[in-house]
Order: structure tokens, then C-alpha cells, then sequence
């Protein structure tokens, strides 16, 4: 059973089950040609409130790799882990809405009157005709690539897709995603497929985190 913290905006009941910090480790397998990028990583990743309707999110990665082989006689630090940082992504969630003049923004205007969906029975109103709740996210990595996901949430289970994409000048050549996420045995699961490099949709990465208490 997950434990609701006090001030969770009610929008986020449907969302609440990835509240936390994460880790685990994950497997890269993406193909480009003729040419297969294969590595380990491991993975923190946090979900947290401040009371508005949507979830901050981070996630930061390392690559694993194994550590050079020890001087004859010091069989014991033969095996070992020499964590380098990967990459890092920061966004926001929140369920699927217009927003109304009760909500804060743009910039730094508040929000004017009662705020919308307060209540459970509020919420409810925005199932959709699959009895889940669509959703968006809001990704930026720090090499000039902005995403934004649209999906739903349904129980312990997300799917998303990209609506759309913005790189800068300089960034790599990636076009679309797509991200499934799922509570499997108290575990977060998730794979990632993108399209980048002039390639196609395809598999790139997944991984399986454990909730640090």
C-alpha cells in the first residue's frame, strides 16, 4: 500500500505510485547500421510534489564498467565497478488538462480563483474512455534536446509517445520515443525506444529499479 503524503494536489492520486527515489540498473542495446551499442548503467531516478498538480522528475545514469584486473596475488579486487557519469534528464508530469485561469502561469502570474480538480470525484471527471487518465510529460536533457510525451496512466502502468521534439543547433539527430513504465513485484520497469542517428523507432534501453526507503 502506497502511503499518500500530506499536500498531494488530488490530480496526482493516479500518479502516486512512482513517488519516491529509485534505483537499479539497466541495460543500453540500440543499433545504428550494421553496428550494436551494448553497456550497463545504473540508475537513480526521483519523483517528488510541491503541492502544484504535477510531479518533478529526475533521473541520472552511470555507466558501469569493469574495474582493470588486479596485480597477480590480489585476486580479491579482481572484480569491481568503475561508475562514469552517462546522462541526466529532468521534467515534470501531470495529467492531461486545459488549464483554466485558477492555475498559476504563464511566467510567474497566480493563479485567480478556486483551483480546478481538488477532489477525488473532481479527478474522476477526467478518466478517459479507457478507464485510464491521459497524461503529459515534459522531458530536457542537458545536450539541447527538449521532449514532450503524451500518454496515459492506467493503474500501475504508463504509456507514452512523443508529440514532439526540439533539438538545438547542435545537439545529436534523435525524432521521436516512445516509454513504458510498471510496477512489477514493488519494482519500477521501463524500456525506451527512440528513433536517433537516422534511424528507425527501435529498442534502446530498459531497466528495473527498486524504491530506496
Amino acid at each position: 500500500m502506497i502511503e499518500l503524503p500530506t499536500g498531494l494536489s488530488a490530480e496526482l492520486v493516479p500518479l502516486s505510485w512512482l513517488l519516491g527515489v529509485w534505483e537499479g540498473t539497466g541495460v543500453v542495446e540500440y543499433s545504428v547500421g550494421e553496428s550494436i551499442e551494448r553497456h550497463e548503467f545504473r540508475q537513480r531516478v526521483s519523483f517528488s510534489h510541491d503541492g502544484l498538480p504535477h510531479l518533478n522528475y529526475s533521473s541520472s545514469t552511470w555507466l558501469v564498467g569493469v574495474a582493470p584486473a588486479p596485480d597477480a596475488g590480489d585476486a580479491e579486487s579482481a572484480v569491481g565497478f568503475d561508475p562514469t557519469p552517462l546522462a541526466t534528464e529532468t521534467g515534470y508530469w501531470r495529467l492531461s488538462r486545459p488549464l483554466s485561469a485558477a492555475d498559476p502561469g504563464p511566467g510567474l502570474l497566480p493563479g485567480v480563483g478556486q483551483r480546478p480538480y481538488s477532489t477525488a470525484s473532481d479527478v474522476e471527471t477526467l478518466r478517459n474512455s479507457a478507464e485510464g487518465f491521459d497524461i503529459e510529460l515534459s522531458l530536457v536533457h542537458p545536450g539541447g534536446v527538449s521532449e514532450v510525451y503524451l500518454g496515459q496512466v492506467k493503474g500501475p502502468r504508463i504509456q507514452l509517445a512523443t508529440d514532439a521534439v526540439i533539438r538545438t543547433d547542435g545537439s545529436k539527430s534523435y525524432s521521436a520515443a516512445t516509454r513504458l513504465y510498471g510496477l512489477v513485484e514493488r519494482d519500477l520497469l521501463w524500456t525506451w525506444d527512440i528513433a536517433a542517428l537516422g534511424q528507425d523507432l527501435r529498442t534502446h534501453a530498459s531497466g528495473r529499479l527498486a524504491r530506496l526507503e
